[in-house]
């Protein structure tokens, strides 16, 4: 078993309902302890995401791209999908959002297109 720390607002804490209360700042949410059982979990790659949903649910689909230059002439085959509500999703997206922002803190800015990463051979890449 794992632990992670998530961001979560207490639930506990009730909401600010009087006008007494108005002048206060509303307090940071709290950081919980979520015990997290990961003895069954499988890892697996993924380069490719596809995102479709509902008014209910969002829905992303994993899959391996085997050419990730140009456009693929074969179907992608999805191998994974996560169908979950928005406001996990929501949630989801601002986890990934800080963690993204600390990794490029660290290494620099993550380039998406990947024209513009390519190398030619004996020239340096494109800025």
């Amino acid at each position: 078993m794992s632990n992670e720390n998530e961001n979560l607002e207490n639930p506990n804490t009730p909401a600010e309902t009087s006008g007494e209360q108005a002048g206060q700042q509303n307090p940071q949410p709290q950081r919980v302890q979520v015990e997290i059982d990961d003895s069954k979990v499988l890892a697996l790659y993924a380069n490719f995401c596809r995102v479709t949903g509902t008014p209910e649910e969002l829905i992303i689909d994993f899959g391996l791209n085997p050419q990730p230059f140009g456009m693929p002439t074969h179907p992608i085959p999805v191998t994974q999908r996560i169908i979950t509500n928005f406001y996990t999703a929501k949630r989801m997206l601002h986890a990934l959002s800080l963690t993204i922002q600390r990794h490029e803190a660290t290494f620099g800015v993550l380039e998406t297109d990947v024209q513009k990463r390519v190398r030619v051979t004996g020239q340096p890449a494109r800025p």
